[in-house]
C-alpha cells in the first residue's frame, strides 16, 4: 500500500482545483475557526474586482471535500474555515500505524543532494563551531533521506594549506615519531610550530618550502601529512560516535582532493573574462555590486584561497556527484563568501539551470554570561568539554539529546546560550522532555500489555473501522462513540500534521520547525493523558486511546530520529 497523502496535501489539491489558484491554506489561527483556513478568496476577489464572500462561496460550491471535512464555512470578509472529520483524522492515524515510514510522504521528484557539513580541521580538536555544523547537517541529511532524496554527505575537512608546512617541518626538525602521535600531541606540536615560525626566519623559510614539497607530492612530506590525517580521523570518529551522527570516513572530502583542480578553475574563469588580475591577484568583481570587495581566486604570490577550493568543489559535486541541490552548513560569518562563490559559479556555468546552491548559516553558542563561548585563554571551547559539561547533570543519551535539541530548536541564525541545567530538564521545551514523552507513551502500552489489555495495531484498526478496503487500508466508517473528546481531537490533528512538517523542513532547511511540532505533539499528548483515562477506560474507548498512544510513540520516535536523538523506552 502506497503512503497516504497528508490531509493538508489532499485539502490543498482539492481547494486549488476549486479556486483555480493557490488556496492559501494555513492552520487555523484559533480552534474556534476549525483546523485550517483558506484565505485565497480575498486576493482573487481583488484581482477580479468581485466581492470576497462571493468568491469564497464559489470556491466552496466547487470544492469536493467529501470524506475529508465537515461542510465548509465562510467567515468574515471571505475566509473559508475548514474542520476535518474524525474519520479523516483517524484514517491518517491508521496510515501512520501501517506505513513503515510513519506517514512521511516521499517527494514526487527525488534529487541528488550534497550536504557539506562538520568540516573540522586536521591536527586540531573539534570545537563548538564544528558542533553546530555537525548537528544541523546530520539532521538535514536524515530529513532529506526520509523524503526519498539521494543524499551524499561531504565532510570538507581542513587538510591542506600553509599550516601543514609549519607542522610537518616541526615534526622533522624535532625528529618526532609521527606514528606515536595522538591528537593532543599534534596540537601541542602545532602551537610549538607557530611560535617557532614567528621567532626563527630560517624555520619560516623552511616551512614555506615544505608547503611547496607537500603540494608537489614529496614522499616524506606526504607520508607525515597522511599520518596527521589518520590521527585526526580517530578523534573525529570518536566525536561522531559520541554525538550519534551518521558521518563516516566514506564521507571525508577534504580541501586536498580539489588541489589538482584549482589551476583549471583559475584558467577557465580567466578565459571567460569573469576573473581578472588586480594588484597581482586573480579576482572576480560582482557586476551588480561594483563597490563590493572582489572574490579572491588566486593570491598575488600564486597561492589559491578558499574561494578557489569552493569553486572547484562545486564543479566536482555537480559534474562527478551529479548533484542538483548543494547545501552548505557553515556559520553565518561566511554568508557573504558563499554569496560571491555561488554567483561566480553561476556566471561560469558551473551551477547550471536546475541546480540550486544554499548556504544554511547558523549563529554562535554563547556562554552563561551571554558572550561568545570561549575558554579562559580565549580559545574555542572543545566539543568534548561541552558534552562533558552536559553529562555532569544527565546520562549520555539524555545529555546528547539536550545539546542537540538546544541547538536545533532555535532558529538557526540566532545565537543560543549553552546552559546544561536548563537544557537537560525533563520539563519545558527540551530534548529530554520529548524523550520523557516517548517513554511515558511506551509505559502506558507496557502496562496495558502486562494487564492483559494490550492491543495489536492491525486488530485495533479493524475494530475501530469495522472493515478494510480492497487495498488493505482501513474503511472510512469509524466506529461510533470513539475519539470524540476534545483532547483526542487535538492529538489526532497534531499527528496528522507530521508529514507536512517533515516536508516543510526538507524545503526550508529549518529544523526548529520540526522541534516546535514535536513539542506541540508532546504537549497535546500530556493534555490527552490528563483528560482521557486510558487504562481505566473500557471496550473500544480503551482500544482507541491505546492506539493513539501507540501512534504518538511512533511519530515521536521517528521525529526524534530525524533530529538525531535517541527515543528511550524508559526514563
Amino acid at each position: 500500500m502506497s503512503p497516504m497523502p497528508s490531509l493538508y496535501s489532499q485539502l490543498y489539491d482539492r481547494l486549488a482545483a476549486a479556486a483555480g489558484a493557490d488556496p492559501e491554506l494555513k492552520p487555523a489561527s484559533r480552534p474556534a475557526f476549525g483546523h485550517y483556513q483558506a484565505n485565497a478568496a480575498l486576493r482573487l476577489a481583488h484581482e477580479r474586482g468581485q466581492n470576497p464572500r462571493q468568491v469564497a462561496a464559489e470556491i466552496v460550491a466547487a470544492a469536493d471535500v467529501t470524506g475529508l471535512c465537515e461542510p465548509l464555512e465562510i467567515a468574515g470578509p471571505g475566509f473559508i474555515n475548514i474542520r476535518l472529520t474524525r474519520s479523516a483524522l483517524a484514517q491518517m492515524m491508521a496510515a501512520q500505524m501501517t506505513d513503515p515510514a510513519a506517514g512521511i510522504e516521499p517527494v514526487a521528484t527525488p534529487q541528488q543532494v550534497v550536504v557539506d557539513y562538520s568540516a573540522p580541521n586536521v591536527a586540531k580538536p573539534m570545537h563548538v563551531g564544528n558542533l553546530r555544523s555537525t548537528i544541523i547537517g546530520d539532521c538535514l541529511v536524515r530529513v532529506l533521506r526520509a523524503q526519498g532524496h539521494s543524499v551524499k554527505p561531504q565532510n570538507h575537512i581542513g587538510d591542506w594549506g600553509t599550516q601543514f608546512g609549519m607542522l610537518v617541518e616541526q615534526i622533522i626538525d624535532d625528529q618526532v615519531d609521527v606514528a606515536s602521535l595522538d591528537l593532543n600531541a599534534s596540537v601541542a606540536l602545532y602551537r610549538q610550530a607557530q611560535a617557532h615560525f614567528k621567532a626563527d626566519p630560517a624555520f619560516a623559510d623552511a616551512s614555506r618550502r615544505r608547503v611547496v614539497a607537500l603540494q608537489s607530492g614529496d614522499p616524506q612530506t606526504r607520508a607525515i601529512w597522511q599520518a596527521l590525517i589518520e590521527v585526526s580521523k580517530i578523534s573525529f570518529n570518536r566525536a561522531y560516535r559520541r554525538l550519534g551522527v551518521l558521518l563516516t570516513d566514506d564521507d571525508l572530502a577534504g580541501e586536498s582532493i580539489y588541489n589538482d583542480l584549482l589551476p583549471a578553475v583559475a584558467a577557465d574563469l580567466t578565459a571567460a573574462g569573469i576573473a581578472v588580475r588586480d594588484q597581482g591577484a586573480l579576482v572576480v568583481f560582482d557586476p551588480d555590486q561594483p563597490d563590493d570587495a572582489p572574490l579572491i581566486v588566486q593570491k598575488s604570490d600564486g597561492g589559491f584561497g578558499y574561494a578557489a577550493t569552493d569553486l572547484a568543489a562545486i564543479r566536482y559535486r555537480v559534474d562527478q556527484l551529479h548533484a542538483n541541490r548543494l547545501i552548505y552548513v557553515v556559520g553565518i560569518p561566511q554568508t557573504h563568501h558563499f554569496q560571491q562563490v555561488f554567483a561566480t559559479a553561476r556566471r561560469a556555468g558551473w551551477l547550471p539551470e536546475g541546480v540550486t546552491a544554499e548556504h544554511v548559516g547558523f549563529g554562535s553558542v554563547l556562554g552563561p554570561d551571554g558572550k561568545m563561548f570561549k575558554t579562559r585563554q580565549g580559545q574555542a571551547v572543545s566539543l568534548d568539554s561541552l558534552l562533558d559539561d552536559a553529562e555532569q547533570v544527565a546520562a549520555p543519551d539524555v545529555a546528547v539529546a539536550a545539546v542537540k535539541y538546544a541547538d536545533l530548536s532555535n532558529s538557526l541564525h540566532k545565537d543560543y546560550v549553552f546552559d546544561s541545567e536548563r537544557m537537560t530538564a525533563t520539563t519545558g521545551n527540551t530534548g529530554p522532555y520529548l524523550q520523557y514523552a516517548h517513554a511515558r507513551a511506551n509505559q502506558i502500552l507496557r502496562k496495558a500489555e502486562a494487564w492483559g489489555v494490550g492491543v495489536d495495531p492491525s486488530a485495533a484498526l479493524t475494530l475501530l473501522f469495522g472493515a478494510t478496503t480492497t487495498d488493505g487500508g482501513p474503511d472510512t466508517a469509524l466506529a461510533d462513540g470513539v475519539l470524540t473528546e476534545p483532547a483526542e481531537d487535538a492529538l489526532l490533528l497534531a499527528l496528522s500534521r507530521f508529514p507536512d512538517i517533515v516536508a516543510e523542513v526538507g524545503h526550508s532547511l529549518q529544523p526548529h520547525r520540526l522541534c516546535v511540532y514535536l513539542f506541540d505533539l508532546a504537549t497535546a499528548m500530556s493534555a490527552f493523558y490528563e483528560q482521557c483515562p486510558v487504562l481505566k477506560a473500557e471496550g473500544l474507548t480503551r482500544t482507541s486511546r491505546l492506539l493513539l498512544c501507540a501512534a504518538v510513540k511512533q511519530v515521536l520516535a521517528q521525529g526524534l530520529d530525524l533530529l538525531g536523538i535517541v527515543a528511550p523506552d524508559r526514563m
